[in-house]
């Protein structure tokens, strides 16, 4: 435990998204669970929405930041939960005009270390208040080493056939990218932000001028991936393993009981759970289509995704006649669930899900077999890694023109791993509980985050 001595204290500045707000709160506990200060900046929306998830508020202060109105946004937009996906270079320019907040808090606060991701001009600031920075990702390391390295050299010409060929150096020779997969990584050459500052621009900045980089996994999970960002960017890598609190037992919620009873009336390890996050949108006749996928599975089912687009409620997108089919065997939620939750429930057996690095974290360290549908870019690599590195998922196979996710190619993937004697099943499985035995135990995960604070204790001093 920190003495008053050597207590550190912490400024946090992660993305306006759940996504990265949330893990930055967890890394925030465990901190605070070893006596250390953390003052976190976050917009007003998110205060309430994540203070249940504060668990040391002695420790832990929430400092509200005020979000200004960005021309194209909707009134009062201040997390991406709030805007389509195609909103968030505006939301950019949003995080970049609280600047002077910013600035005028760390000045007053004057915190030992700033942690950021997307905030490129935080070290600026923070060298003329005399603060260390660390630029804390909360995305794999395999996908920062193919896709936001100085070896890309992302120009404003560069054409998605480029974007297919690994970078000068990458450490994998499994990742090869499909027309579809390229063209979900192109965004990185697009504006995000003010005047003509690309997404790629803005996080290769924010890590460039980092005094640390830090990165939200494991050697054993992507210890190459990390020496290799380590050698582009001249600078020590720091891990904190995935901080998921899942031993946190102390500040654990219930399952809530309407779940927890329809889970108990089925056998152990027989449903599918099926979530995309909190930004994912699908096309209504995508939405209907992997519901029916569900329904053809023949499997029982709990389905939490967001209404699609141009519909506002999940009750007017189901197709028709689909609720009284699954009657007895399929849910779909008509809001959020606790996902994490759900993936201790012994009933589930199957976790669908898109692959963003916090759902990909909680795959790994359950016992649930694990089918991956990627959306966005880093969920695209992200499943690399899982599927053809470590060989503990199936990924749902996908329309080669038009990307079109079949019912028929989602029931195929789900009955793969759950068919009782499935050749691919049973290999996923064990390849998942080896990696699990290896790299998944809480003696090693508590050790990260020990060794991730000795190395920032050796960087204040």
């Amino acid at each position: 435990m920190a003495t008053r001595s050597n207590q550190l204290h912490i400024a946090m500045f992660p993305w306006f998204a759940t996504g990265h707000m949330t893990p930055f709160l967890h890394l925030s506990n465990e901190l605070a669970k070893r006596d250390h200060k953390i003052t976190f900046l976050l917009p007003h929306k998110a205060h309430f929405q994540l203070r249940h998830l504060n668990h040391h508020p002695s420790l832990i202060t929430f400092h509200t930041i005020t979000v200004p109105h960005v021309e194209g946004l909707p009134l009062g937009t201040e997390t991406a939960s709030d805007i389509p996906i195609f909103l968030n270079h505006l939301l950019a320019i949003a995080m970049d005009k609280t600047r002077d907040q910013v600035q005028q808090t760390l000045t007053i606060i004057k915190p030992d270390f700033v942690f950021y991701d997307n905030a490129y001009w935080m070290p600026e600031i923070a060298r003329e208040i005399g603060i260390k920075t660390v630029c804390y990702n909360v995305v794999s390391a395999s996908s920062l080493a193919i896709a936001l390295v100085p070896a890309r050299k992302v120009n404003d010409s560069i054409t998605e056939e480029e974007l297919r060929v690994p970078p000068e150096g990458y450490p994998s020779s499994k990742v090869v990218l499909s027309g579809n997969e390229a063209k979900a990584l192109s965004f990185i050459s697009l504006p995000f932000g003010e005047g003509n500052i690309t997404f790629y621009d803005r996080i290769v900045m924010a890590m460039k001028g980092s005094d640390a980089i830090g990165i939200r996994t494991t050697r054993e999970l992507e210890g190459n991936f990390c020496d290799y960002i380590a050698s582009q960017y001249e600078k020590q890598v720091l891990l904190t393993g995935p901080v998921l609190s899942l031993d946190d037992s102390a500040f654990e919620e219930k399952l809530e009981p309407y779940w927890a009873d329809w889970l108990d009336g089925f056998e152990r390890a027989s449903v599918v759970f099926c979530a995309f996050g909190s930004q994912i949108n699908l096309e209504k006749a995508q939405f209907q289509e992997i519901l029916l996928g569900f329904e053809l599975s023949g499997l029982p089912f709990i389905v939490a995704l967001k209404a699609p687009i141009g519909c506002e409620t999940v009750e007017e997108a189901l197709p028709q006649g689909f609720e009284e089919r699954v009657k007895g065997r399929g849910k779909v939620s008509r809001g959020w669930v606790q996902q994490p939750l759900m993936l201790k429930h012994s009933s589930v057996g199957c976790f669908v899900n898109h692959c963003g690095f916090g759902s990909m974290w909680e795959s790994l360290m359950s016992d649930k077999q694990i089918v991956l549908v990627p959306h966005l870019a880093d969920q695209v690599l992200n499943t690399k890694l899982l599927v053809g590195e470590l060989e503990v998922a199936v990924e749902v196979e996908r329309g080669e023109t038009d990307g079109w996710i079949s019912k028929e190619s989602l029931s195929k993937a789900i009955r793969l791993v759950m068919d009782e004697g499935s050749e691919v099943g049973v290999r996923v499985k064990i390849n998942h509980a080896k990696w699990k035995e290896n790299g998944g135990t809480s003696v090693l995960i508590n050790a990260y985050i020990d060794k991730f604070l000795q190395n920032l204790q050796h960087f204040s001093n």
